[in-house]
């Protein structure tokens, strides 16, 4: 895992977690969701699991030094490997909001606001995806 950045400001902070191989995906997801669930953590904006190699990431909100030390060392992943990285643009959760709407209309022309709205079909069930780390 990386170590405490020095920063003084609040921030969102990307977490990026593989599990070992030989957890089985279910344990993944669960062990994962209690990571992100845990109340002694900074405010968790943001999480989702990976297909294939099991895991996940989320956007935390760190805004004190305490906050940003507990994500530094969560009890949830050990023995997994974590990528922890600090986000320049995504100083709060509404400034992480913006961020996405900035790149939806600076780099595809879309309309976030307008794609929220977007009722698009469930493909699958994303459970079960979760659950075994594969499409179904």
């Amino acid at each position: 895992m990386d170590t405490l950045p020095n920063l003084k400001k609040a921030r969102c902070f990307l977490v990026y977690a593989h599990a070992p191989a030989e957890i089985l995906p279910s344990v993944v997801n669960r062990l994962f969701n209690e990571f992100v669930g845990d109340r002694s953590l900074p405010l968790v904006i943001f999480h989702d699991h990976f297909i294939g190699k099991h895991g996940g990431t989320a956007i935390f909100y760190c805004e004190t030094a305490e906050e940003r030390e507990a994500l530094y060392n969560p009890k949830h992943l050990e023995g997994w490997n974590v990528d922890i990285r600090p986000l320049i643009f995504s100083y709060s959760p509404a400034a992480f909001d913006e961020q996405i709407g900035y790149t939806l209309r600076a780099y595809r022309d879309k309309d976030w606001d307008t794609l929220k709205k977007d009722k698009r079909p469930s493909y699958g069930n994303p459970q079960l995806e979760a659950e075994t780390a594969s499409e179904e």
